[in-house]
């Protein structure tokens, strides 16, 4: 296979399908409305094409965008306090309109609001007022605020290929698939022709109780497009539901596209937002509700526009909300995104959310331009309150079989979906099998996922990860590997995975073969987990260097600054048990069999006095640990699963026990392992991601059994490594550090305009260790003990961390081109240490948005 051409192919499908089609005979007017008597922009003009619903507001400068494929000849032009306005337009071009509005005679009254707060920023502003009574009355507004409250919740989730041009489905690449192009809807959006390609649907019972307070959901039926063994759509759509986060305004934050909103009625929300006071309206029941439209006081910062509702009844709830991410904002790939939420009246004369439908449109130009867009529509019927059930209800218990809850026949859905399907979200379903039925859609999802996941699926079993195909090191030279594992279509109890390797230097072979069940009838990929896994691996291996979600053979890691010739070949023989808990608590235990034999400048393992060598040290442990991670999510698929990285602590604690004398094991020790892992938000300055570790070994034992530090050689950048440390550089058997990795998502950079239109971002990270050798364990104290490893001169290159801790930081660019982190990384201690880099370039590579 030539891979240069298919890679063309393959972008240049993605590239018609997602960002070439432009929108074809399209109407843009665009301008600016100002006050007429003092020339200032006007805030939340209201500006839509006459006898249409499409239709739109100004900004905070005052400029408005409108656009339509429909050939309408006329905008009007309304806001309270100004005459109405009308004006021609020209269908199908482009225009400018500039709108000066006439102040009318008689102005609005304001409404008053009492308050004995008086703020920084309200300057007796009544809207100001209004906002603080609404902020402290959240607490009784909220259903946590009953002592039980049990909904049903209909949760929709729907992808599209928008604004698709025409003349596309005619070209000879997509005449085979014009069945999925003449699947359009053009009502739901205006503005927008949308063809569905991915769509979830869930229903569920939800039950709060408030004190001892407990949530359970019960998923009464799920249904999700499926594209096949080749594309993993659950994983998709997990990731796809991270970035649509359910939102609550009366959360102080609210999560979108994994960054941190200010709620407009959060606490501080009147130092951060701008409001005023648009509009009274009386409904049919009598009730009174003031309009408050918002925007952000500083237009860089993560903030929302829009408006807001809110009942004059004493309640001071929220009835309608409307939220627009701030378009100055440090984003990629989002042309725009709005959050709209009803909340309906309920007997007891409160207001409860009845539905919120978050969407976005996405595209890789910020032109409006073809691209994706995406919806998450939560529907919430059946309230009911403070109807109490037994404790049991509400214990976290396993549910109904995956398979069963997917397998609800139509009639279910006819009878229980709590919102309806357009007509072409109905032909999603039979779109998508016909497609995925088709042998060259199967061709090109394959090579699809080989690229991009690495791993080329045959049904039954895979093959991969292509990353590893190819790779080399001092030690082995070139180095080839080959491998794969079973998928769910062989057995969804039993799974196994292999590879074998090959060194054309070392002429060894290298090889792993590993079984796992899981025990209860669940794929061991997804949570809880529960499953036995037994294996064999002999491989090299690094002393010090760990990566996370990456193989250490991979290819580009090959790369390494400094001399890199510490190595191991490890003999590893492993039985684990794991166990996780619905409420995220976890354990594990295990047994390890290790055989450890030197290589490269390692060999071979001699004792301090030089007196005698050793070719291999053997050791059996016994391990155990536990971890709790409340409210941990996942990107969770059929064959992967990878934590997704929120504001709640991970908390694990490892214990290892070695046994003398147990199949060969030649030291008795004892070692516990501590971390947590924290995201901190804090607004506006991005967040901060910070881990704490402590180690501490009892025993006496040689130094491939002490903690070997983390270290990183190569050119990427390695977050829970040191990125100037050698491997092998330093050794402890008691050690605490901390990690702080902080992302500002562009705070600084926004202020500076060639920074802000890159949409570059700053980072920053502190790294510091801790620790020591004891006694016990000091080689010139015991000549027993192996020495440490000195280079072909006799001079030390292992070491023991003295008084002085270990400290390395960074300033860096991240969101270069979308995808890169660039690192200029300062190593501020042990600077004397041979082949040390006192500083250093590093990158890695990151999607985000």
């Amino acid at each position: 296979m030539n891979f240069k051409y298919t890679y063309k192919y393959i972008f240049l499908v993605l590239f018609l399908l997602i960002s070439v089609a432009a929108w074809s005979q399209t109407t843009v007017v665009t301008g600016k409305v100002t006050d007429g008597s003092n020339k200032n922009g006007l805030s939340y003009v209201s500006v839509s094409f006459v006898g249409s619903t499409i239709g739109a507001t100004t900004d905070a400068n005052g400029d408005y965008t409108l656009r339509t494929t429909q050939p309408y000849t006329q905008i009007k032009v309304s806001y309270i306090g100004y005459k109405d306005a009308t004006y021609n337009v020209l269908p199908g071009k482009e225009q400018v309109i500039n709108i000066r509005m006439i102040p009318l005679s008689t102005q609005l009254k304001e409404v008053s609001i009492k308050t004995t707060k008086k703020a920084k920023y309200n300057n007796d502003n009544p809207a100001v007022a209004l906002i603080r009574k609404v902020i402290e009355n959240k607490d009784k507004n909220r259903p946590e605020s009953y002592p039980f409250v049990e909904y049903k919740e209909y949760d929709k989730m729907q992808f599209s290929l928008s604004n698709i041009a025409d003349k596309v489905k005619e070209k000879r690449l997509f005449r085979k698939y014009k069945f999925i192009f003449e699947n359009k809807d053009s009502l739901s959006y205006p503005g927008k022709t949308l063809l569905p390609i991915y769509l979830k649907e869930r229903l569920s019972q939800v039950y709060y109780r408030k004190s001892p307070e407990a949530t359970r959901t019960v998923v009464l039926g799920e249904k999700s497009v499926d594209f096949g063994p080749g594309f993993d759509s659950e994983g998709v759509g997990q990731y796809f539901k991270h970035l649509y986060e359910k939102v609550d305004i009366y959360d102080n934050s609210i999560m979108l596209l994994g960054r941190q909103f200010l709620s407009p009625i959060a606490n501080s929300a009147p130092t951060f937002y701008k409001f005023f006071i648009t509009d009274t309206i009386t409904l049919n029941t009598g009730k009174k509700l003031v309009k408050l439209n918002f925007t952000p006081r500083n237009t860089n910062d993560i903030l929302f526009e829009g408006e807001i509702y809110i009942t004059l009844d004493g309640n001071y709830a929220v009835q309608k909300a409307g939220l627009e991410i701030n378009k100055n904002i440090n984003v990629n790939f989002v042309r725009s995104m709005h959050v709209d939420q009803d909340f309906e009246l309920n007997p007891d004369g409160r207001y409860h959310l009845s539905r919120s439908n978050t969407f976005a449109d996405f595209g890789i130009t910020a032109k409006r331009k073809s691209g994706m867009f995406g919806t998450r529509t939560l529907t919430l019927k059946n309230y009911e309150v403070n109807k109490p059930h037994p404790d049991t209800l509400y214990k976290a218990r396993p549910e109904l079989q995956d398979e069963e809850v997917k397998n609800r026949p139509e009639s279910f859905w006819t009878e229980n979906r709590l919102d309806t399907l357009s007509t072409a979200e109905a032909k999603t379903y039979k779109n998508i099998d016909s497609l995925v039925h088709m042998p060259s859609f199967r061709r090109t999802a394959d090579i699809i996922n080989l690229l991009f996941a690495g791993f080329k699926n045959f049904g039954k079993f895979e093959i991969g990860p292509a990353s590893t195909f190819y790779s080399f090191n001092p030690i082995e030279g070139f180095r080839l590997r080959v491998g794969g594992r079973t998928t769910a279509d062989f057995s969804k109890r039993i799974f196994f995975e292999s590879y074998g390797a090959y060194g054309f230097k070392d002429d060894k072979w290298k090889y792993l073969f590993a079984t796992t069940y899981s025990l209860n009838n669940k794929s061991i990929y997804r949570f809880p987990q529960n499953y036995i896994r037994a294996s064999f691996q002999r491989d090299t291996k690094i002393p010090g260097q760990e990566l996370a979600f990456t193989q250490e053979d991979n290819f580009l890691l090959s790369f390494k600054r400094g001399k890199n010739d510490k190595y191991l070949y490890n003999d590893s023989y492993r039985i684990d048990y794991i166990k996780e808990y619905e409420n995220h608590f976890s354990y594990t235990l295990g047994f390890r069999k290790l055989m450890q034999t030197p290589a490269g400048s390692l060999y071979p393992f001699i004792n301090t006095e030089g007196t005698a060598t050793f070719q291999t040290l053997t050791t059996s442990e016994l391990t155990a640990g536990i971890r709790y991670a409340p409210n941990e999510q996942f990107y969770q698929g059929k064959l992967f699963r990878a934590p997704i990285i929120n504001q709640y602590p991970i908390l694990s604690l490892d214990f290892t026990l070695g046994v003398k004398n147990l199949l060969g094991g030649e030291y008795g020790y004892r070692k516990f392992d501590f971390r947590g892992d924290k995201r901190f938000y804090i607004a506006p300055f991005g967040f901060a991601n910070v881990i704490v570790e402590a180690s501490k070994t009892f025993g006496q034992v040689p130094y491939p059994l002490l903690n070997i530090h983390r270290a990183n050689q190569t050119f990427a950048y390695v977050l829970a490594s040191y990125n100037l440390m050698n491997f092998l550089e330093f050794v402890s058997d008691h050690s605490v550090a901390v990690t702080i990795d902080q992302h500002f998502g562009g705070f600084f950079f926004n202020k500076i305009p060639l920074f802000k239109k890159l949409k570059w971002r700053e980072t920053a990270s502190f790294k510091m260790l801790y620790g020591g050798l004891s006694a016990q364990s000091t080689p010139s104290i015991h000549p027993n003990l192996y020495q440490f490893p000195v280079d072909e001169n006799g001079v030390p290159i292992t070491y023991a961390l003295g008084k002085t801790p270990y400290m390395e930081g960074s300033v860096g660019v991240e969101n270069i081109f979308k995808f890169i982190r660039v690192d200029m990384v300062k190593r501020f201690t042990y600077l004397d240490h041979p082949g040390i880099a006192d500083w250093g370039i590093r990158v890695k590579i990151k999607f985000d948005f």
